[in-house]
């Protein structure tokens, strides 16, 4: 959030609901469905973006904006180059932290735990629902390395596509893939006015989760 009282775009309805205990489900997975279901019905721009912050082997952190492209029962999935420096990070560190933050429905859920990197079979299922353009893409660039110019990015990317003529299978590059953040610590926020904003926090307790309030 922002030092102001109010958000870009001015204060929504959503800052006048309560958020209590009651409203929660036991599962955070379950509960945070819900809430991305709610920012869908609202039409928000991309509601599955999130910053994801990860950290070198030194500890040196690095965030930047993801999409999260899968919500199961073992946790949230994305994508990106294993090259790219949160491929770096989580080889060395193999562990994240996601938010996602809506403004306009005045909600964030901040999440975290250990990431593993899915399977060649898991990642290769999801790389051939993408849309053509975007395997290409994938398969062009080295994600975070220095190019020479935009040019070179052009050259790369029509080599690819006249490697793979027409419908020809795109296969998924051996430095791409996706990994699955399963996390071991939750928050949910709801905006309220005045600041005292609503904040629930679900912890593992044996096979379920405690749930406590923590102040604004």
């Amino acid at each position: 959030m922002t030092d102001h009282d109010t958000p870009l775009g001015g204060r929504s309805d959503y800052a006048q609901r309560e958020l209590n205990e009651s409203d929660l489900h036991a599962d955070p997975l379950t509960q945070f469905q819900r809430w991305v279901d709610a920012a869908i019905a609202a039409e928000l721009p991309e509601p599955l973006a999130a910053a994801l912050a990860t950290a070198d082997a030194h500890g040196t952190p690095s965030v930047r904006m993801i999409l999260v492209r899968g919500i199961a029962a073992d946790g949230l999935r994305f994508y990106t180059n294993h090259e790219s420096r949160k491929g770096q990070d989580l080889a060395v560190n193999p562990q994240a932290a996601l938010t996602l933050w809506w403004p306009g429905i005045e909600r964030q859920v901040r999440c975290s735990g250990p990431v593993r990197q899915l399977t060649e079979a898991e990642s290769a299922a999801y790389f051939v629902s993408r849309p053509r353009e975007s395997q290409l893409g994938a398969r062009a660039s080295r994600q975070g390395q220095p190019t020479p110019s935009r040019e070179a990015l052009e050259t790369a990317l029509a080599a690819e596509t006249a490697a793979h003529p027409g419908s020809t299978p795109i296969k998924l590059p051996h430095f791409w893939g996706g990994y699955l953040l399963t996390p071991d610590r939750w928050e949910f926020w709801q905006g309220r006015q005045n600041r005292l904003h609503d904040r629930f926090e679900y912890l593992p307790k044996g096979d379920a989760w405690e749930i406590r309030r923590l102040q604004p």
